[in-house]
């Protein structure tokens, strides 16, 4: 898990750019936020994801090969 930064550290990324990051649709995106494995906050009524969130989350869910 991530330790915790001051929000003044803290950079966000809309639906869209982690999308495109993950070279997945904004529809996955979102079903990772929902299911809470993708932390997010909601900004009225978008979400922002925060960018160490993804990095972390990229990291723990790869797969290496043998």
């Amino acid at each position: 898990m991530a330790e915790e930064r001051p929000v003044t550290e803290l950079t966000f990324m809309t639906v869209a750019e982690v999308a495109d990051l993950m070279r997945v649709s904004k529809m996955t995106v979102y079903r990772l936020v929902h299911s809470g494995e993708l932390p997010a906050v909601r900004v009225g009524r978008s979400f922002r994801v925060p960018r160490q969130a993804v990095h972390d989350y990229l990291r723990d869910s790869y797969h290496g090969t043998a």
